[in-house]
């Protein structure tokens, strides 16, 4: 890898600190420490109750801040002690270095010139996880992250494990709810969500066999981190990308969400007529309360434009619920023997659908696929006729 010149004083002067979190690395921790030192003094150990030399091999670093937990808290924990820490003493960023010798502090330099360019970024060392000696479980680990955390933030990473990180300490979420290895997770994602970039950087990596010590419990761990990407999902579809969609429909109005999302969206006409019918289908059927967690869900397994699925789901609003009901019912009525006379002339109930539940529900899917195809239909030649004459105007 090419050396980037490096200017130590830039430590200082963009506010950076080093916060190396470690756990019974006896047999790396001093070489870490001392590859670091040439660069900066501004360093941050915290000692996760560890039960090896560590202790002992702390004490010739007394120079530096040092975090000693009694017992181990996990390594979530001990990045939230060591960013409080940092906060505290009025650092901007932190940069975040495992104790096992797998990062280089030759790499610093690459952060540096990172942040120098892009200010208040998160930035996540990538890895070559096509080294010989990456298990395959951390690859696979890898891409299991990666692909979750595109799912919930819209950003496409190629390592999002990676624990060589720089944080703009000052902007993240100060409040975290997981301890452990998750956390790292947790932490990226939160971040995207407050619109804070988070984006990778080449960086070597080392995986030595004999000396390197890693905590991770396959099991425990990858459990623990399953249940936080379905709370993490959970939430990205419940209100996360609802909320993103109305501020940038507010924010464009009706005018330049069509010209923007429907007419010069580089998606092709079939795709983009497509999605406009899955959002009215959804839109339409009889899922209330789940409509935007199904809508997203499919338009991702499908590939299809999650923005303009889900705004289409919005033919379901208030004003036009009643309806929506009436002919679910009037439709459901015609290929079911009933004896139920729904009318619209007068008020309609909830015990009206209740009495005649399996009506509204055959008839709620019949209307929805025939909405759906119909709108959809409508939107592709409209979306063709558009393509036509724009590429006519342009060789005019």
């Amino acid at each position: 890898m090419t050396t980037v010149p490096f200017d130590i004083n830039k430590i200082k002067s963009l506010n950076i600190c080093i916060v190396v979190p470690t756990y019974n690395n006896q047999n790396t921790l001093q070489r870490v420490l001392d590859s670091l030192l040439p660069f900066t003094s501004n360093i941050i150990i915290v000692n996760d109750g560890s039960t090896d030399a560590t202790l002992e091999i702390l004490k010739n670093y007394s120079q530096l801040t040092q975090i000693h937990h009694p017992i181990n808290e996990g390594k979530g924990m001990a990045l939230r002690n060591g960013f409080k820490k940092a906060l505290e003493l009025k650092y901007r960023y932190a940069i975040t270095i495992d104790s096992d010798g797998q990062h280089f502090a030759s790499d610093l330099p690459i952060f540096i010139e990172a942040i120098e360019d892009e200010p208040n970024t998160l930035f996540i060392g990538s890895r070559n996880m096509k080294h010989d000696n990456v298990p395959q479980k951390s690859s696979f680990g890898n891409k299991f992250s990666n692909f979750w955390f595109w799912f919930e933030t819209g950003i496409k990473l190629q390592d999002t494990q990676s624990g060589y990180r720089l944080y703009p300490i000052q902007i993240i979420p100060k409040n975290f709810f997981t301890t452990k290895f998750e956390f790292e997770i947790e932490v990226i994602v939160r971040s995207a969500w407050k619109g804070i970039p988070v984006k990778n950087i080449p960086v070597q990596v080392l995986y030595d066999p004999v000396e390197r010590v890693s905590h991770f419990r396959p099991f425990k761990d990858f459990t623990r981190i399953s249940i936080l990407n379905t709370v993490l999902v959970f939430v990205s579809l419940i209100y996360i990308k609802p909320k993103v969609f109305f501020f940038s429909f507010k924010r464009k109005g009706i005018k330049k969400f069509i010209s923007e999302n429907i007419l010069h969206n580089q998606d092709s006409n079939f795709k983009k007529s497509a999605s406009i019918a899955l959002g009215v289908f959804i839109g339409v059927s009889p899922f209330w309360g789940f409509q935007t967690i199904l809508v997203l869900a499919l338009a991702v397994v499908l590939r299809l434009n999650k923005v303009l699925a889900f705004a289409f789901t919005n033919v379901s609003f208030p004003p036009f619920i009643p309806f929506i009901i009436y002919a679910s019912l009037k439709l459901g009525g015609w290929f079911m023997t009933s004896d139920a006379i729904i009318s619209f002339d007068k008020s309609l109930t909830y015990s009206d659908v209740k009495a005649n539940f399996l009506q509204y529900i055959v008839g709620s899917f019949m209307l929805a696929t025939f909405s759906g195809f119909i709108i959809g239909s409508i939107a592709y030649f409209v979306l063709v006729f558009f393509t036509t004459f724009k590429n006519k105007s342009r060789h005019a």
